[in-house]
């Protein structure tokens, strides 16, 4: 019996000492279902903001808010991770003026029907934009931060802004 209550001893030991880990959340994987926020955190320093974000074939940024400060030198990168060709699936990153309706510039892109990125009779109503791109390209852009406030930021192919947006946030 003793010999029992000592082997019963041991296990539970054992067991309970384990290895001492704390139960650990699973780490969120970013897919094609996903948003993040750009943060400052993307950063390489205070003077410019390194921001890259990308867009499928299922017509979705990954990325749904980016955070900058006024004035800052952003330095932007858009990479069209899917494999479709720019003429079915192309995409840019387009970063709409503060008084300008996403809805109305969305629907005047898309009856411009070139595909070939913004209508030159809407480009007043941008700040900024890439070119557009297809699966597997990218395009960089430089500018400075707009005045604190919130922008809208879309993929300007035809019915893509409608689920490819997102918020320009400069503090």
């Amino acid at each position: 019996m003793m010999k029992k209550l000592i082997l019963i001893f041991a296990a539970a030991l054992v067991i309970s000492c384990g290895n001492n880990k704390k139960d650990e959340k699973p780490e969120m994987q970013i897919g094609t279902q996903t948003q993040e926020k750009a943060t400052p955190t993307e950063s390489s320093d205070d003077a410019v903001a390194n921001i890259t974000i990308t867009g499928n074939d299922e017509m979705k940024f990954n990325k749904s808010e980016i955070h900058v400060k006024a004035g800052q030198k952003v330095k932007l990168t858009l990479k069209h991770i899917g494999k479709l060709d720019k003429n079915v699936m192309g995409h840019d990153w387009a970063l709409l003026k503060k008084d300008a309706d996403m809805d109305a510039v969305g629907k005047a892109a898309a009856l411009d029907g070139d595909k070939e990125g913004v209508p030159d009779d809407i480009k007043d109503k941008f700040i900024v934009y890439t070119k557009m791109l297809g699966g597997g390209e990218s395009d960089t852009i430089e500018f400075d931060a707009p005045p604190a406030g919130t922008y809208t930021f879309i993929c300007t192919f035809p019915a893509h802004y409608m689920t490819m947006n997102g918020k320009f946030i400069v503090d």
